[in-house]
């Protein structure tokens, strides 16, 4: 499991407990200071297809996902917690102690979708906001189409 430093509260509009319960089974991947944006995956996979075809096609950092896939994990730099108020989101802070992936890959499957660079940028949270925001419009839109 993806332990995040010692957790001291985050801000969340999410309905699911699970929401800030993520697996990281890579190996080697340092990850720096961050907190986690935690989203339902298919409004989280439709953000990183949004956020991979805009104009900085470098907006999103490293993404985790569980392993039921039923959850996606974007880091974003610390401090994102203290504001974030995206509806059906949740965000947690790591108090700038950054994540602690396990050595070895854990038995549920869950790892990374985008692994963290050699310089393990991460996402800009307004580049989320927008992206997470557009994509549950086009959710809606293609659910209301059945």
């Amino acid at each position: 499991m993806l332990h995040l430093g010692t957790e001291s509260g985050s801000r969340t509009t999410a309905t699911t407990p699970a929401a800030t319960r993520t697996t990281a089974p890579a190996r080697g991947h340092g990850v720096g200071p961050c907190d986690l944006v935690t989203v339902p995956a298919r409004q989280g996979l439709e953000a990183v297809d949004i956020l991979r075809r805009g104009a900085d096609q470098e907006a999103v950092g490293p993404v985790l996902h569980d392993g039921a896939c039923d959850i996606l994990g974007f880091l974003v730099p610390p401090g994102t917690a203290e504001a974030w108020d995206v509806p059906g989101s949740a965000c947690t802070r790591t108090d700038g102690r950054g994540l602690r992936v396990p050595a070895e890959p854990q038995a549920d499957g869950g790892g990374w979708l985008l692994p963290p660079g050699d310089d393990a940028p991460v996402t800009d949270p307004a580049a989320l906001r927008a992206a997470l925001d557009q994509a549950a419009r086009v959710l809606e839109a293609a659910d209301n189409c059945r």
